[in-house]
């Protein structure tokens, strides 16, 4: 049976050796939306992100700027078929567009990023959100929420990340004070989305870092979520209750690869050749597309 817009080009997005970039540009070419493609750096370390616009038009009509910027990364790691890092959250956020445009919303504006993925050697000053939240700084965006999608394609229960806490928990002055009020409007916000919704599988948990980490240390706070199976969602809740002293290993990702850290098995999967679509969960998207939705409307 034909795959209905905007999934008929997932298998796609997936194969080796894909242009994912000309595939995500045909994609929303196909689709109706306009959109820019913002090229930052030089030569071998040149970013391409995505900026998505509710309308055929490139630039903001008059009167509908966006309030709202929902995120995700379009890139994935070398001989990973990335499916659920991140194929299948850039595709909810495509359908979410969809939907939402149905609607007559205007306040919104989707970002897909490049180079969320680091590699051997590489911080958070390398990946393409640093750079891009710098920028961004410097415009009137820099007032907009913003929410990060990230392995959103397994599983039944929304994991809105703490992470930022750990981040800043140490930094102090009037900046990160700032930056501390602006994390806890932005999660406030998730979980009255998720009240709105009447979800009953929501879980606010320390996260491995995805673009929030380059948006937070650029300057431009950022919140982040996820989805797990609700088994794993719950193992990994009883297990930071009552041994905290992996938070800091699961943030810097290192936990994903520890042995004495029994990380969720979502988790472990991502980053490598097990991240096929076959561990992923359609019948959830919905969930997820209907909550990207509502914080536009919240």
């Amino acid at each position: 049976m034909q795959e209905a817009p905007p999934y008929h080009r997932f298998k796609d997005f997936l194969a080796p050796g894909a242009d994912r970039y000309k595939i995500l540009g045909d994609l929303l070419e196909e689709l109706g939306f306009g959109y820019s493609s913002i090229v930052l750096g030089r030569s071998e370390h040149r970013l391409r992100h995505f900026f998505v616009l509710p309308h055929r038009g490139q630039g903001f009509l008059p009167g509908e700027y966006p309030t709202i910027v929902l995120v995700a990364h379009y890139d994935r790691v070398a001989g990973s078929p990335g499916a659920n890092d991140n194929s299948a959250a850039v595709f909810m956020l495509l359908e979410a567009a969809l939907r939402m445009r149905d609607d007559k919303l205007r306040n919104w504006l989707i970002i897909f990023t490049d180079k969320e993925e680091l590699g051997p050697g590489e911080g958070i000053r390398d990946q393409g959100s640093y750079g891009l939240a710098k920028g961004l700084r410097e415009t009137a965006l820099k007032d907009c929420r913003y929410y990060i999608f990230d392995a959103c394609g397994s599983g039944d229960t929304l994991i809105i990340s703490t992470m930022a806490d750990h981040l800043i928990k140490n930094e102090n002055g009037p900046g990160a004070d700032h930056t501390r009020r602006v994390v806890k409007a932005l999660r406030d916000g998730a979980l009255k989305t998720a009240r709105n919704l009447m979800m009953d599988r929501v879980l606010l948990v320390p996260t491995p870092f995805s673009d929030d980490a380059g948006f937070l240390r650029a300057g431009l706070a950022a919140q982040t979520i996820t989805v797990l199976p609700s088994r794993e969602a719950a193992g990994l809740a009883s297990l930071l209750r009552n041994k905290p002293e992996f938070i800091n290993a699961l943030i810097s990702r290192d936990a994903l690869l520890a042995t004495k850290f029994p990380a969720p098995e979502t988790w472990r999967s991502l980053n490598g050749p097990a991240d096929t679509p076959h561990r992923l969960t359609p019948k959830n998207y919905g969930r997820v597309v209907k909550f990207a939705c509502e914080l536009c409307r919240t």
